[in-house]
């Protein structure tokens, strides 16, 4: 387990540079967070750091977002927070994403309990009585 103390925006890209750093094994990301907690500002900087070359921006309404880097690497990035039932991932194939060895950057994976791999980086954001950011990293090894 890793802890970041990020105090402010200002502090975002160095924030994005070790959780990429931590996360090099894993393909698998799960953002948590409350609402507002700064998970899609986040995957914003990583994503850039990473060379994405594609607007980033939060799937809400879409699902999935697909995007593509500056050496024709594909990522993805999910939003849950609008399922109701996790049987509705089945309709995008959300198994396909998530064992297609492509960066997978997921938002309230909570609502989807079966159906996350039992490998991830688990990246759990909290806001301080400061407004700044405590960042947990934690590899999640569910394995038999």
């Amino acid at each position: 387990m890793y802890k970041i103390y990020c105090k402010s925006i200002a502090q975002i890209s160095l924030t994005a540079e070790k959780i990429i750093s931590f996360g090099a094994n894993d393909k698998i990301w799960i953002f948590k967070g409350d609402m507002g907690a700064g998970k899609t500002t986040l995957i914003k900087e990583i994503a850039r750091k990473l060379g994405v070359i594609d607007p980033v921006s939060s799937p809400s309404f879409s699902i999935v977002n697909e995007y593509e880097d500056n050496l024709g690497n594909t990522y993805f990035h999910f939003d849950f927070y609008r399922i109701e039932n996790q049987e509705e991932v089945m309709e995008i194939g959300v198994e396909e994403y998530f064992y297609s060895n492509n960066y997978c950057w997921i938002e309230w994976a909570e609502k989807i309990p079966d159906f996350i791999p039992d490998r991830f980086l688990l990246i759990h954001i909290v806001v301080d009585e400061d407004n700044a950011r405590i960042i947990t990293l934690k590899e999640v090894r569910n394995e038999c």
